[in-house]
């Protein structure tokens, strides 16, 4: 690591709206922002992390921030793309984690490499795509997963993980569990596919765009180009409205729990999740709850996608985690089956 670099620009009583996707107006007291990984040492050396537990914000689409931060937030902007090895078949290529992280999945399409275009269009940085191991139509991070850089802020050293060591399982990993908190991700290494590809297409939304296009033989292009457009379709652009995405979990149910609802809601759709279990999506559980397309006050339910909450203009973070509250329980209470919050909440 390279210590010559100096420490990290701050900043004092910041507006966050510009850096969450929910535009929660939310202000921090200090903001930081790192570019350099050598600066995360600059400021551990100056005791930083023993005086702070700073909030960590990568591009802000997977957080909902519902009061003023009195910690400092450091605002993880590492750029770069880099391919670090290249064989017949497969390359390994590595990107700072700032960068976002569609623009990443893009540059890998435009040149070839297969095996991240089922996850085009999903907001956030680099950086924050292990965490949560993101995923859709039909592919996780962890498939093409080979390593990660992280900064350990409690002994002020650079640790690598492997794929074995991240605890990857759906929208969880071990960043979200025993070490949440504790290690701050600086790059990220996928090994990806040269042609041919794998192409993964078993999702019937990418199926039917397919047929409807006349694509008997999709590329990755297409794949990536399919994914867009149905993404777009569905989810709201956050510079248009601001929203976080999906911001509950699928809930993931025994079979005998599904069995039930099936007697009672013979429609209710479902996903083998392996082990015996299903997962059910929460949009159609939040939707039959009757949320779909409500507001209440600035907050409300988004009317093509009941999973995702937007936040119709001036929603404090309080009044969006109440309204998520509202609809967990509401489900709760009708199916008997519990929400969890996909987006992190800060406060």
């Amino acid at each position: 690591m390279n210590t010559s670099i100096t420490k990290p620009p701050v900043q004092e009583n910041i507006n966050l709206s510009p850096y969450n996707t929910l535009r929660v107006e939310a202000k921090a007291d200090q903001f930081i922002t790192i570019s350099e990984p050598s600066q995360l040492l600059a400021i551990y050396n100056k005791d930083f992390f023993k005086k702070y537990s700073p909030v960590i914000l990568g591009g802000g689409s997977n957080v909902l921030i519902k009061s003023d931060l009195k910690q400092p937030v450091l605002k993880i902007s590492i750029p770069g793309i880099e391919i670090i090895h290249e064989r017949d078949k497969e390359i390994l290529i590595k990107s700072g984690a700032g960068v976002t992280w569609h623009d990443f999945v893009s540059f890998c399409v435009e040149k070839g490499f297969g095996g991240i275009e089922n996850l085009a269009l999903i907001p956030g940085t680099v950086g924050a795509a292990p965490i949560q191991n993101i995923g859709a139509y039909g592919v996780e991070l962890k498939d093409t997963f080979h390593s990660l850089k992280a900064f350990l802020p409690e002994t002020g050293e650079e640790r690598v993980f492997s794929i074995n060591e991240c605890d990857f399982g759906y929208r969880d990993s071990i960043f979200k569990k025993s070490l949440k908190g504790k290690v701050i991700i600086t790059e990220v290494t996928l090994r990806l596919q040269k042609p041919p590809h794998t192409i993964e297409d078993s999702y019937y939304a990418l199926q039917e765009y397919f047929q409807s296009n006349g694509i008997k033989s999709p590329t990755i292009k297409d794949v990536f180009n399919a994914v867009v457009e149905i993404r777009e379709s569905k989810l709201p652009n956050p510079e248009l409205i601001g929203n976080a995405g999906s911001f509950f979990k699928n809930p993931i149910v025994e079979v005998s729990v599904y069995q039930k609802l099936k007697q009672q809601y013979p429609s209710i759709p479902s996903f083998e999740a392996g082990a015996g279990k299903i997962k059910i999506p929460a949009g159609w559980l939040i939707e039959q709850a009757g949320w779909k397309g409500k507001k209440v006050g600035n907050v409300g339910t988004y009317k093509n996608q009941a999973l995702v909450l937007v936040n119709h203009g001036g929603a404090t973070g309080e009044e969006i985690y109440e309204h998520a509250m509202k609809i967990r329980e509401s489900v709760k209470e009708k199916f008997g089956v519990e929400l969890d919050p996909e987006v992190n909440v800060i406060s």
